[in-house]
């Protein structure tokens, strides 16, 4: 039986997990994540369920895939309407709070926490619905350039508004800790959500200089004559903006950024955790990390993430705190799916009949060192894509599926980059990965069923012609900013 116990829950935005000191980057500085995995158990094949914040964080709290729920976009958010494990330990009489970026449909919706502190939710509670189209295959792309922008001249020396709200969202957990620093009867879970490390990639000129952009690496297979193109990728690309990358000090300057801002999230990790330690509470307390998706920063010639390679669906994982052994990697693949299960046993409640069927297994068995043989899943069915996308990974071997696209298959045992398709070369790998992903749904079911659901909240909102004539939507301002304020950073000055 798992021992209950409070638990301080930090989420990030856009965190590739190979992109963090203890799986083993070369150059970026995380010295308080990596503290959390010597100290307890690092998830070394661990997944986000789909490549886009909303989809992913209502998969991470409902326990359930997109499509078991309909949440697809960044314009069909979670909205309460699902049991989430906050709505489980709460009506067992734990208290949930959360602090930042939620990323849901709207804080006048019932998400599940006794309370919700400085809560970032969808813009004006409609988010990205101009991408809506999609469901007639009718996205427009982005013709102006300001995704590209984005990364090429954004990325450098400055300041954002997100630092400011990620300082706010420390300054306000470290309140809520000192308030409950005496303990309750039941164990706690408090959720910091941080908006780091999502572009803009600006950064303080001290946290820049940690990373000299001449020693910045190079992202894999980011030049045009390195890569094997997929039609999606290509389509991702041409819908996004994205030019070929043959600029290496541009992609360095990237580089240096996103290092920068993961280190900026990093600090206010571990001034939580000072805190934490100060009040007398960090010994009897569990600490959790993880990410909702990655990012690729140029990696196959993309920006972002919104596709199924490694970088984009491969998150951090870690956990630490009373029950968990000491510096144990746990090989064990698992999903975001796992976190409804875990935490709530974690914390001695009870899951509900209804929760029947999630996916996800808890992950105290293979936190005592007892991993299991498992099946990795991902799916997309958003922005700038032509068609749903899946990924079906067992053991090193992992499918990603195309409806209406030719298969990729890569070994990442071999190939963690993902160089090399070996779907031709191995189609009867293809057709065993292909069955076992049709055990989890029906691809082209759920692609039909995506575009309906979107072609439908384009009714919702009034019709194409008024969806397709809103502001397309660049990234999300933090509460009490105006898009026009938070889109008009200036360029960044390395």
């Amino acid at each position: 039986m798992t021992q209950p116990a409070n638990l301080i829950f930090f989420l990030s935005d856009n965190h590739n997990r190979a992109v963090t000191g203890c799986y083993g980057h070369r150059y970026v500085k995380t010295p308080n994540i990596d503290r959390i995995a010597a100290a307890g158990v690092r998830f070394a094949n661990s997944y986000s369920t789909s490549a886009l914040c909303c989809p992913a964080r209502a998969a991470l709290a409902t326990g359930r895939y997109p499509h078991q729920t309909g949440f697809w976009d960044n314009a069909i958010a979670y909205d309460g309407s699902v049991p989430s494990w906050h709505h489980r330990l709460r009506e067992q009489g734990h208290t949930v709070v959360a602090v930042g970026k939620l990323h849901y449909r709207s804080a006048d919706d019932d998400n599940g926490f006794n309370e919700e502190i400085e809560p970032m939710h969808l813009h004006d509670g409609q988010g990205a619905i101009k991408n809506l189209l999609r469901g007639y295959d009718e996205e427009p792309p982005k013709t102006d350039g300001s995704f590209w922008k984005l990364y090429m001249e954004r990325s450098g020396v400055g300041e954002t508004h997100y630092q400011e709200y990620d300082r706010r969202i420390t300054e306000k957990s470290i309140a809520w800790l000192k308030r409950h620093q005496r303990g309750s009867k039941k164990p706690w879970v408090l959720l910091v959500s941080y908006i780091s490390p999502h572009p803009p990639f600006t950064v303080p000129k001290r946290l820049y200089d940690l990373y000299p952009e001449h020693e910045m690496p190079l992202p894999a297979a980011f030049h045009p004559a390195q890569r094997s193109d997929h039609p999606a990728s290509a389509y991702l690309r041409h819908m996004d903006g994205m030019l070929d990358m043959t600029d290496e000090a541009a992609l360095r300057r990237i580089a240096a950024g996103y290092f920068g801002l993961i280190t900026h999230m990093d600090e206010q990790i571990g001034a939580v955790m000072q805190a934490a330690e100060a009040f007398g509470m960090l010994d009897g307390t569990r600490i959790a990390y993880t990410s909702d998706h990655g990012e690729l920063f140029g990696t196959h010639g993309l920006l972002g993430k919104k596709n199924l390679y490694e970088g984009a669906v491969g998150v951090p994982l870690l956990l630490s705190g009373p029950g968990v052994p000491q510096g144990k990697v746990s090989r064990q693949i698992v999903s975001h799916v796992d976190l409804f299960p875990t935490l709530v046993e974690g914390a001695g409640a009870r899951l509900a009949a209804s929760d029947s069927d999630l996916k996800g297994v808890s992950l105290w068995r293979a936190v005592a060192g007892h991993d299991a043989a498992r099946v990795g899943f991902a799916e997309y069915h958003a922005q700038a894509s032509k068609a749903a996308a899946y990924v079906l990974r067992d053991g090193t071997m992992k499918l990603i599926h195309h409806v209406g696209m030719p298969p990729q298959l890569f070994d990442l045992g071999s190939d963690p980059d993902e160089l090399n398709n070996l779907a031709d070369y191995a189609p009867d790998t293809v057709k065993v990965l292909e069955a076992k992903l049709r055990h989890v749904c029906d691809p082209e079911a759920m692609d039909a069923r995506a575009k309906a659901d979107q072609r439908k909240w384009v009714d919702h909102w009034g019709g194409k012609e008024r969806v397709a004539g809103s502001s397309q939507i660049l990234f999300t301002p933090p509460p009490g900013v105006s898009k026009e304020d938070a889109w008009a950073i200036p360029a960044a000055n390395p």
